[in-house]
């Protein structure tokens, strides 16, 4: 079961060119699609989630297109699985405890009664451990580390995006 589906890791692959586009130009969803092998389609979608929650905005004109809205150190993981998963939720407590046949119809007894139980509580700490751990990446940490491993990568993007953008 995967809580964060394909959206998330097609647009965290998006931005990250979009952190640092060639030329500064804005990247048109089409292109990154096909330069990502991915459906433009799916992608379009993924992108308009992403300009509602403010991480991308498009830009209009011959060389129009999505780019950053904001700088790549201010973007967290976490801020893209919530603009194109909606807020995440790891476990969804049906109050069990309440239903049982051992206080069905009868009052509950007080230890009973204060806070979430001890399963909700582990399912909530696990949660914020999520949470925490996405929201101290970035995508400037994400392109530092795609450079540090794959210096050429990004050269080489850069250039096919210029291919595309002004062929020749």
């Amino acid at each position: 079961m995967a809580v964060l589906g394909k959206g998330v890791e097609y647009a965290l692959h998006c931005l990250l060119y979009l952190s640092s586009p060639p030329d500064a130009h804005s990247l048109a969803v089409g292109d990154i699609a096909r330069f990502q092998g991915v459906s433009e389609t799916y992608l379009a979608k993924v992108f308009t989630k992403l300009k509602k929650a403010g991480l991308v905005r498009s830009a209009l004109g011959a060389k129009g297109g999505y780019e950053l809205a904001r700088p790549p150190e201010q973007i967290t993981f976490w801020d893209v699985a919530v603009a194109v998963e909606g807020e995440i939720r790891l476990f969804e407590c049906w109050n069990i405890r309440e239903k049982g046949a051992l206080y069905r119809g009868k009052p509950r007894p007080d230890w009973a009664k204060r806070g979430p139980c001890t399963i909700h509580q582990v399912m909530m700490d696990a949660e914020a451990q999520v949470k925490a751990a996405l929201g101290t990446k970035t995508l400037a940490w994400l392109a530092q580390e795609v450079n540090r491993k794959v210096p050429k990568h990004q050269e080489q993007a850069a250039r096919w995006f210029l291919q595309i953008m002004s062929p020749e």
